[in-house]
């Protein structure tokens, strides 16, 4: 039987009281389960976190000992278990190290997503659906209208121009996948990476990653160089810089309104659009599907009589 509290959303995150541990908690807790080492969904100072081993690298990097007290690493495949829940992590293809988290409980399978995506990636492990009779899910882009492009076609738009182009894109998991495919598709540019973006390139390439040719940012570089040059920036840098001058400026995301006032639009998402999330669902074939992150209200009305969506935020 189905349990309709297994997993309760409060103020610090998703909690199982049944294993007394939370997913993705927002504060510090005792027993902390974490998807993936995006900053929202791992805060520092948990005191047991369980989580895969590139998961704990970019966390203690990121909260040095603040990360937490103590890491219970776990392969994707392998089961373990916090009191009487039964967890194994699965690939979800978002980021490296990202985790699908199965949790067991009398019989029932409760299949977390965390953020995930379908579309492959060579810089992370490709995601792997198991079978669930409950699906919690985010909805990040949840709306019948929302397809993201082919990411190959995207990654080409920076052929069209030969002036320099400063890059925003998050530090972690999404930096990384764009210099692999600049590697690859956009092979007359050289990258050069924000200082901050560094180490986390470094822990891809300890973790057998392989991104092709870049180096750290130099000033001189860039300015003795007119054309053909990528300078990569976190989010923060590429806000400071809005009056940057003889650069082409573009900002990586799958969110429509952060390329109002990019040159080139750049439409490249981490996240399952409408279509990735009915596949999910059917590859999963759960009884029941809970949303988190966005709106579910669209997957309510697609499925009115056919399976039962539950919106937990």
């Amino acid at each position: 039987m189905i349990l309709d509290d297994f997993i309760v959303l409060n103020k610090i995150g998703l909690y199982c009281s049944y294993g007394n541990f939370y997913l993705d908690p927002q504060q510090p807790v005792p027993y902390a389960v974490v998807s993936h080492a995006h900053a929202d969904h791992a805060v520092s100072g948990n005191t047991h976190v369980y989580c895969t081993t590139a998961t704990s690298a970019f966390m203690q990097h990121r909260y040095k000992k603040n990360a937490a007290y103590q890491f219970h690493c776990s392969d994707y495949g392998h089961s373990f278990y916090i009191n009487d829940v039964k967890i194994t992590f699965y690939p979800a293809g978002h980021m490296l190290g990202s985790a699908l988290i199965l949790m067991e409980y009398k019989e029932v399978r409760y299949l977390y997503t965390g953020d995930y995506r379908l579309t492959p990636d060579g810089t992370c492990e490709a995601i792997q659906l198991v079978k669930a009779d409950v699906l919690i899910t985010e909805t990040t882009f949840a709306h019948p209208d929302t397809q993201h492009p082919d990411v190959i076609e995207e990654i080409k738009k920076l052929n069209h121009t030969e002036s320099n182009i400063m890059l925003g894109a998050y530090a972690l998991g999404k930096s990384q996948r764009l210099i692999a495919l600049v590697n690859e598709y956009c092979k007359t540019k050289t990258i050069l990476v924000h200082h901050s973006i560094m180490p986390f390139c470094r822990i891809y390439e300890e973790l057998g990653i392989t991104l092709g040719t870049y180096q750290v940012y130099d000033r001189k570089l860039m300015k003795q160089n007119t054309g053909n040059m990528i300078y990569m920036v976190p989010p923060m840098v590429y806000n400071s810089y809005i009056k940057a001058i003889n650069v082409v400026r573009v900002f990586a995301s799958g969110w429509h309104h952060l390329q109002k006032q990019n040159e080139i639009q750049l439409l490249i998402s981490d996240h399952v659009d409408w279509q990735d999330i009915l596949q999910t669902i059917a590859e999963v074939g759960p009884k029941q599907v809970w949303t988190l992150h966005g709106e579910g209200k669209h997957l309510q009305a697609h499925f009115k009589d056919q399976i039962e969506v539950k919106i937990l935020n």
